[in-house]
């Protein structure tokens, strides 16, 4: 089976297997693993952050973040496709209690005036308690729904300076930021830079089997560490799984332009079928989001007979996400299944 369905389906490495058997370990609830230290170092290095806390998921890693900086009832800005509204299980409402407001972007990517026009401005004449407080601006680089887009760095420190000006702190959702600087060539740091906290995927892309890092100041994330054990996320010998995203961490960050490379390939074949809609320049990263003329959850059931895994959204809506485990061969195989069953 061709598993197109998320840079998730990986499988750990032989290498990273036997730095999982080798890990020194210790109890890190009690932050005495030695390799998660080493992990949370080199992710806040990374990031260029003061620290960084290392949890099982980038949704509870993004929903810590929420919950650090806003309370209930308080307003939370991001773009109307993000992971957050629609991939998180309503965990903003159902933890931190706050009140979420979608902007229109394009592919993910929305505009300072944007953002202002829904910003709240206070009148003398209106009572201050009547609307929720304007609290967190949130950005995802690369934008999953956005079809991997990638923010421009220019874009990206114009939104954030609007938000600052307006008061509001700052996360970025950045679980595939990985696949935007193998993109663009920007560093990790810069597009970092802006924000009061970051979330990192190490099982996107890296191809490690389980984790993701919430980075920040000092301050933010001893809060931090704080609602990780609230959410259920205080583990114990945890530098085994430690190991496997630190592996991937120095060794497989170099591979992401391969999946990328990939991915326009795929991207420029499909593009060539007569009932696909797909500009193959949209494609900025490892993830390939297409429409088709038929019915797409009955195309990717036949996709699936014929050894190609891709996920259907919606009606009309495919996506296929290239990833490590995926070789020239099998994008040459994709295309030959999808022009058979399009």
């Amino acid at each position: 089976m061709i598993d197109l369905r998320s840079d998730t389906v990986t499988r750990p490495t032989d290498a990273m297997k036997a730095a999982m058997v080798v890990a020194e370990v210790g109890d890190d609830v009690y932050g005495d693993d030695p390799t998660v230290a080493a992990l949370e170092a080199r992710t806040a290095e990374l990031l260029g952050k003061e620290e960084a806390v290392f949890v099982p998921t980038g949704s509870m890693s993004n929903q810590i973040a929420l919950r650090i900086h806003t309370e209930p009832g308080d307003l939370v800005y991001l773009e109307q496709g993000a992971h957050i509204i629609h991939n998180e299980a309503g965990g903003a409402a159902a933890l931190s209690g706050v009140t979420l407001c979608p902007l229109e972007g394009r592919r993910g990517v929305f505009s300072a005036d944007t953002l202002e026009g829904a910003l709240r401005h206070p009148h003398p004449f209106n009572p201050t308690t009547l609307q929720p407080r304007g609290r967190l601006l949130c950005l995802e680089n690369t934008h999953n729904a956005g079809g991997g887009s990638v923010w421009p760095l220019d874009a990206l420190r114009d939104i954030c300076r609007a938000g600052r000006a307006a008061g509001l702190l700052l996360h970025l959702d950045g679980a595939r930021l990985w696949h935007a600087t193998a993109a663009s060539g920007v560093s990790e740091a810069d597009f970092a830079a802006p924000f009061d906290t970051v979330n990192v995927c190490f099982s996107k892309g890296l191809g490690a089997p389980i984790g993701s890092a919430l980075a920040g100041s000092r301050d933010a994330i001893r809060r931090a560490r704080r609602f990780k054990q609230q959410f259920g996320g205080g583990m114990r010998q945890a530098g085994i799984i430690a190991a496997a995203a630190l592996h991937a961490l120095e060794h497989h960050r170099s591979d992401l332009g391969r999946d990328i490379e990939r991915a326009r390939r795929l991207a420029e074949g499909l593009a060539e079928l007569e009932r696909v809609d797909l500009d193959p320049t949209s494609v900025e990263s490892n993830i390939v989001r297409f429409r088709v003329s038929g019915d797409a959850g009955a195309i990717a059931l036949r996709c699936h007979d014929d050894g190609v895994h891709v996920l259907p959204n919606g009606r009309h809506g495919m996506r296929a996400v290239l990833h490590r485990d995926i070789s020239d061969g099998d994008v040459d195989r994709a295309l030959e299944v999808f022009a058979r069953h399009l």
